[in-house]
């Protein structure tokens, strides 16, 4: 049995943090970086990440940032399609006669980069683990799993759904939530 602590929801055209909208400027992945500038904005790697690794990132920033936040001891982040959008931009890297594959695209050929990026930013050493599943409900089904298979003490996880396609189409709804024995 689980808990949410806090919730984060990013669409292209808007940002609701625990339920009340958050006013930005821009919309998709301009608004991404708009937001990276209002609540991180010294971490300059951020502009080297693809858009699905930007979109847990800033949901990550955002959401660790609210007050009486528990530090997550996991991050358990899941989508259906992968790294496809960057996946799709490193092989247009690669063509007969100029095989030149960039390998600031390969890197986030891999869809847990973003797990990882989120572990290094808030110094997470717990697990992180990037899932390719069908639907948000199998991941909230893990998570309750993972939940209620440890005894004491009981951990707090990140846990998000984090979908991209396209840089101005994506979807992510993050989660800080923590075992309850109720």
């Amino acid at each position: 049995m689980y808990k949410v602590q806090k919730e984060i929801e990013i669409t292209p055209t808007s940002v609701i943090l625990n339920g009340q909208p958050i006013a930005t400027t821009e919309t998709g992945d301009k608004m991404l970086v708009e937001l990276y500038r209002r609540y991180a904005g010294d971490y300059p790697k951020f502009f080297k990440m693809d858009t699905l690794c930007r979109l847990g990132f800033i949901a990550a920033e955002i959401v660790l940032r609210e007050p009486d936040c528990q530090q997550p001891t996991a991050v358990i982040m899941a989508n259906r399609s992968a790294s496809i959008k960057n996946d799709t931009d490193y092989l247009a890297t690669i063509s007969e006669g100029n095989y030149y594959p960039s390998p600031a695209l390969f890197v986030y050929t891999l869809p847990n980069i973003v797990t990882g990026e989120i572990a290094i930013r808030h110094h997470l050493q717990g697990e992180t683990s990037f899932y390719i599943l069908e639907s948000p409900k199998q991941l909230e089904q893990l998570v309750n799993c993972q939940l209620s298979i440890v005894n004491y003490p009981l951990p707090t996880v990140l846990a998000g759904w984090c979908e991209c396609s396209k840089p101005d189409e994506f979807y992510v709804k993050m989660r800080i939530i923590y075992g309850t024995t109720d």
